[in-house]
């Protein structure tokens, strides 16, 4: 192939690796085997899981070490987060990884101090 045909293959071949890369990962599947919202708190068990690990779950186990959020996890794989969802609820099902719902507390506390900071911006600012 010679000049724009070769880019216009080449940028075809990536487009189709973006939508198969995440389709091989999930086996298929388009949703998880456990119900998982983006701000789910996920952290690894220390159990070893049953099978070998692709190399996404691996990765997913190791960012699990330490607690992060189902987004963050997703972000760190460079996945789409319903792929990451999935990879995420294969370890779950291991016994690998365990995962609780964000905690509604927190979750008011954080918008509190996003406000404070906003309105000493404006305050600043204006």
């Amino acid at each position: 192939m010679s000049g724009a045909a070769g880019q216009e293959q080449g940028r075809l071949d990536a487009d189709a690796d973006r939508l198969i890369r995440p389709y091989t990962i999930s086996n298929g599947r388009t949703k998880p085997s456990v119900a998982l919202d983006l701000l789910s708190m996920v952290r690894a068990t220390g159990r070893r899981p049953r099978v070998d690990l692709e190399p996404e779950h691996a990765q997913a186990l190791d960012l699990s070490r330490a607690p992060r959020t189902v987004a963050e996890i997703g972000a760190h794989l460079r996945l789409p987060v319903a792929v990451a969802k999935i990879v995420l609820s294969d370890l779950i099902d291991q016994g690998a990884v365990v995962a609780r719902p964000p905690d509604p507390i927190a979750d008011l506390a954080d918008r509190d101090v996003l406000q404070r900071v906003i309105d000493g911006l404006h305050k600043r600012l204006g």
